[in-house]
């Protein structure tokens, strides 16, 4: 593994699991009023295309990663969208 490869692994897993404690405190707390649902739904169309992106390249990394940060945004999307009034 190269160190180029090393620093695109953990730059993709930091990424995905950024989203997570807003994630828990979300399920936790069902307060969801401050949150907007279009940075999470731009985000899931700009992890979704990394997620393509990978696909063309034959990346693994870039695919493995946004592809979990996709399904990760896409629950807190549905999240706030569900409590929204």
């Amino acid at each position: 593994m190269t160190f180029e490869e090393i620093i695109g692994i953990l730059a993709g897993v930091l990424t995905t699991v950024a989203v997570l404690p807003q994630i828990i405190k979300a399920i936790k707390t069902r307060e969801v009023e401050d949150v907007s649902p279009y940075m999470f739904i731009i985000l899931c169309c700009g992890v979704g295309l990394w997620t393509v992106y990978g696909i063309l390249k034959e990346d693994w990394p870039i695919i493995v990663t946004n592809g979990i940060s996709f399904v990760l945004n896409s629950i807190m999307l549905y999240i706030v969208i569900g409590n929204k009034d």
